[in-house]
């Protein structure tokens, strides 16, 4: 992303936001992503879903060289959840069970993030706080256990931290271990030595970890150590500086994987309108700050659907009521964000991630 994006009018920002979604669409939906896809499920068959924070730069598919689609990812505002949210409870659990039925196991990412070289570059969510962050994810851990069962047999929780200054995974262990891949020599041996010695040190932190959990972690764990040499053979600029100017609300903005542009509200909690409050402050922020222009902002709301009919119109229907309730909520609390605000209303086709608008409405 050009660095200049966030200076340009409003008008220039939309049309490079339809522009990135279609994008994505068009590459996830290529007759070569669609097959790779296919064959990396059939070579490793768990179902991996990964629950993480609205920052850009986590992007897990990229960190890990994983094919898009593979990972499912459950993203809000601070990576913050809670298996006692309704909606997200049963949102999990039916994931849970299509994967279970169709006899495969679940590994489930559960992250948070932080900067080794400046704290303030770590999560905004926990005001930067690591052991906050860390804390709220293993606190998620045992919730996930109290609901699947903690014999890890059938679903198996993983708390992974996220270096974001060079995209390294921490994999926590059994009593207090933990596998930190910045500090894992690559090595100049084959692909096979390395596999193997990966293997060594995943058996030995997990030892409950049904063994094809631990084979389909295994490319995920080796294509992030292949993405930290990558990094630092790069110049990188760490600069995170808030300049976002997109609010999101609901559900299918993968595409948003672009740092200090989006804040992103997944529709879990009930009192959702706290992290909307929130969001749009930042936002009010960046304006007054000068750090964007003031001429407008975009309000995303999107729902998911997989079918035509039904599913299709409920994921409309959801999309309106998120649309509307985020923009009453700020108005009724950030009145200054609410005038310069442009509602996009959409429904994403979880097929080919393409995102149909239903609605603008301006200002």
């Amino acid at each position: 992303m050009p660095h200049s994006i966030h200076t340009k009018n409003i008008a220039e920002r939309m049309r490079w936001l339809a522009e990135l979604g279609a994008e994505h669409s068009r590459i996830f939906a290529s007759p070569e992503a669609y097959l790779q896809r296919r064959r990396y499920q059939a070579e490793h068959p768990t179902a991996i879903l990964a629950f993480k924070c609205m920052d850009g730069r986590i992007h897990l598919p990229y960190i890990t060289k994983t094919p898009l689609g593979i990972i499912q990812p459950f993203r809000n505002l601070g990576g913050a959840f809670d298996i006692g949210w309704p909606h997200l409870g049963e949102l999990v659990t039916h994931e849970v069970l299509r994967a279970v039925e169709a006899g495969r196991r679940v590994l489930i990412l559960v992250t948070y993030h932080h900067s080794r070289g400046e704290r303030t570059r770590g999560c905004s969510g926990f005001d930067f706080d690591l052991e906050a962050a860390r804390s709220s994810a293993f606190a998620f851990r045992r919730q996930l256990e109290s609901v699947f069962g903690s014999d890890h047999q059938t679903v198996y929780p993983l708390v992974v931290g996220i270096e974001t200054d060079e995209d390294a995974l921490t994999l926590h262990g059994e009593r207090g271990t933990a596998i930190d891949l910045a500090a894992v020599e690559a090595g100049a041996g084959s692909e096979g030595d390395l596999e193997d010695r990966l293997a060594h040190a995943l058996s030995s932190a997990f030892r409950d970890m049904p063994a094809d959990v631990m084979r389909d972690l295994l490319p995920l764990v080796i294509g992030n150590l292949r993405h930290i040499g990558e990094v630092r053979l790069t110049e990188r600029s760490l600069d995170i500086q808030h300049r976002e100017w997109i609010l999101c609300v609901g559900r299918g903005f993968d595409f948003l994987h672009v740092p200090n542009t989006a804040l992103i509200v997944g529709p879990y909690n009930p009192n959702i309108d706290e992290p909307i409050v929130k969001a749009a402050r930042i936002i009010q922020s960046n304006m007054e700050a000068g750090r964007i222009p003031d001429d407008g902002l975009i309000l995303l709301a999107s729902s998911p659907y997989e079918e035509i009919g039904t599913d299709y119109r409920r994921a409309v229907e959801k999309s309106k009521f998120l649309s509307r309730f985020a923009a009453e909520t700020i108005r009724a609390e950030v009145p200054y964000v609410y005038r310069r605000m442009i509602r996009k209303t959409c429904v994403l086709n979880w097929t080919d991630r393409s995102l149909e608008e239903i609605e603008t409405v301006y200002p």
